[in-house]
């Protein structure tokens, strides 16, 4: 058996050495030149294998042309000739997905999703250590942000499944804050946190609730778009479902409810003003 350091080796080797750079720096890869790579020797073959690598990338709220981007080029076909043929330029996200949705029973898949997996991981833990360095306040402002990403997909989500009306998304909000906040409405939070009626509840939450409320978004929108969920009552079940369960899953933990964390001196918007003063 291979082991995973001989399998990250190979792969980085392998993968690393079709890898190519544009004019602007950024690097990319011919899906031609990854699929023999992926005992893929035939174009027709692996046709459907990107196509399910497009569909997942499009689930995952990404723009699938910043992943996926066709063209045409010229190749030799020996005699000095050439002709045109269908390319396909890939990002390192596009490779992933493509090596995800492969055919499993083929090792160079099989060892190729390991090293996906391990290079994730590696990844992750990197990132955790940075993150673990950072204060209070800049934790705060990047979950922030995240959510404003993720909140865009999950309104997207949310849209396709029937929540159509500013009405509809409010009660659809609800549901998500009823969920994770043992039946507390968002009115209600606001409250609690002693808010005025200008202030976004999320602008006024640590680092630890954002959080909550940053994983109960994902989920939810995962779970609209893998299900294909329709209507707005299941809509709205879905919504308050996932985060009663991320509020079960605290609980296991043994961590604070979300309504019961503290409610931080600082908005998100004076953080960020603060740090426009600093020196650069």
């Amino acid at each position: 058996m291979i082991n995973s350091n001989a399998i990250e080796t190979l792969h980085h080797r392998t993968f690393e050495s079709i890898k190519q750079i544009n004019d602007g720096g950024s690097e990319f890869w011919f899906a031609r030149d990854l699929a023999p790579l992926l005992d893929y020797p035939q174009w027709r073959n692996f046709l459907p294998v990107l196509d399910k690598a497009r569909d997942a990338c499009r689930q995952s709220g990404q723009h699938v042309e910043d992943h996926f981007a066709g063209m045409r080029k010229m190749v030799g076909i020996g005699s000095g000739a050439q002709r045109l043929i269908d390319d396909v330029c890939l990002s390192r996200y596009a490779c992933y997905l493509i090596v995800q949705n492969g055919d499993p029973s083929k090792p160079v898949i099989a060892n190729g999703q390991t090293y996906f997996a391990m290079q994730t991981r590696r990844q992750e833990l990197a990132d955790d250590a940075k993150f673990a360095q950072v204060g209070e306040d800049e934790r705060r402002l990047a979950i922030r942000n995240e959510l404003v990403t993720h909140n865009k997909h999950l309104a997207a989500a949310a849209k396709d499944a029937g929540i159509e009306t500013p009405i509809d998304y409010t009660i659809f909000q609800d549901h998500g804050y009823k969920g994770l906040y043992g039946g507390l409405r968002s009115k209600e939070i606001h409250a609690r946190k002693g808010l005025k009626k200008s202030q976004k509840i999320l602008d006024h939450m640590g680092s630890t609730e954002l959080a909550a409320n940053l994983f109960r978004a994902t989920q939810t929108e995962e779970k609209l778009r893998r299900d294909g969920i329709k209507g707005k009552q299941r809509a709205n079940q879905t919504r308050f479902a996932v985060g009663h369960k991320v509020r079960e899953t605290i609980q296991e933990l043994g961590g604070t409810m979300p309504e019961k964390l503290p409610t931080p001196d600082t908005s998100i918007q004076q953080i960020e003003r603060a740090q426009k003063k600093l020196p650069k």
